[in-house]
């Protein structure tokens, strides 16, 4: 979150920056946690369900955040499942909240 956020306000932010969607519409809060990264920073992260409307099934974005993920292209699709593919460590922490 930037200093002049809010959680709330730092997801549709990020959601834009992050994956280039517009057309969507922030839930509720999920999950609030703290997780501390393999360099043992600790992170506070918020979990919010998302809906979205007019998305392709894949698409490809190159985040507008800048940092550590400016020039990378991200490829974006949709899962059915929470086993369906593996994700990097911490990734996947709440999905079986979506998925039940």
């Amino acid at each position: 979150m930037k200093p002049q956020e809010d959680a709330y306000q730092a997801v549709i932010r990020e959601m834009k920056e992050e994956t280039g969607l517009e057309n969507f519409h922030v839930e509720k809060l999920m999950a609030e946690d703290f997780w501390e990264t393999v360099d043992g920073a600790i992170h506070n992260r918020y979990f919010y369900q998302i809906s979205v409307s007019n998305v392709p099934d894949e698409w490809d974005h190159q985040p507008t955040g800048g940092g550590d993920e400016a020039g990378l292209t991200f490829h974006f699709f949709w899962i059915s499942s929470e086993h369906e593919v593996q994700l990097i460590k911490g990734h996947g922490d709440y999905l079986n909240r979506i998925f039940t």
